[in-house]
């Protein structure tokens, strides 16, 4: 198997179109654009396509790991006062942009929280997958993470709100898995440098700024989230995540936020 690949640079001609894209999704709303938390077929599908399109390698082994760090492909990420790399992450290397999006993503997470955010896993190659991992995780590729999930349920729907954002602006992919209970997070590096790019010239605003405007809705006797999500123009799952909400149960006189228009 041959270990050169091309770098990030080689699909520059997809970023000017992807931030265009990007500003015209602002305008309308980030919740108008949202996929879901919940793992797909789809979502594995964007992530390999993702994957394809930066030309990255899918790594078989512990050594094509360390020769990929010698190249330069792969970098190693510490954590800081923001984030915290866990023990058990055997291979604490990722692509640069993905170095880029912890040490912004935590910092947030940190303010927003109250305690440091805890990376539970990086590069994987795929001969070190777990058990319960798909065949198809872009782990090997260096491009996704692992964050273990929140306790507090006010830190998990601002993250959820984040990454839902950023997800539904074509930046990264974002799972909610359960099994350990933790977010998966595969970024698409083209897109986010160009954004970081425009958010450092005042052009777009900050990560967490992208989520939609929210208003209060009570919930009356005989609501469901169906009928709710419905009759304000957004999914469930977006009502959901929005809500930091894990499972559909809701009761009268309980107060959600609805994403607004």
């Amino acid at each position: 198997m041959e270990l050169t690949e091309s770098t990030p640079r080689s699909v520059r001609p997809l970023r000017a179109l992807a931030l265009s894209a990007l500003a015209a999704g602002l305008a309308v709303g980030a919740a108008a654009h949202a996929q879901s938390l919940r793992p797909t077929s789809d979502s594995l599908d964007r992530q390999n396509n993702e994957a394809r399109r930066h030309r990255y390698t899918y790594l078989e082994t512990a050594e094509q790991v360390r020769r990929f760090v010698d190249l330069g492909y792969l970098v190693p990420v510490k954590g800081n006062s923001d984030f915290i790399i866990k023990e058990s992450v055997a291979f604490p290397y990722a692509r640069p942009e993905v170095r880029t999006f912890l040490d912004r993503f935590g910092r947030l997470f940190h303010q927003a929280c109250g305690e440091p955010m805890v990376v539970t896993s990086l590069t994987r190659p795929r001969d070190r997958q777990p058990r319960n991992a798909s065949s198809r995780s872009v782990h090997p590729t260096g491009m996704a993470m692992d964050i273990r999930l929140p306790w507090s349920r006010t830190c998990r729907g601002w993250a959820e709100g984040v990454l839902y954002s950023l997800e539904s602006e074509g930046l990264l992919e974002a799972n909610r898995e359960r099994r350990p209970p933790h977010y998966h997070v595969a970024l698409f590096p083209g897109p986010y440098v160009d954004y970081v790019a425009a958010v450092e010239r005042g052009e777009l605003p900050q990560e967490d700024r992208l989520q939609p405007e929210v208003r209060p809705y009570r919930v009356q006797r005989g609501d469901t989230l169906w009928r709710i999500a419905q009759r304000h123009g957004i999914s469930v799952d977006q009502l959901k995540a929005v809500n930091a909400m894990g499972n559909d149960r809701i009761r009268p006189g309980q107060v959600l936020d609805i994403p607004a228009e």
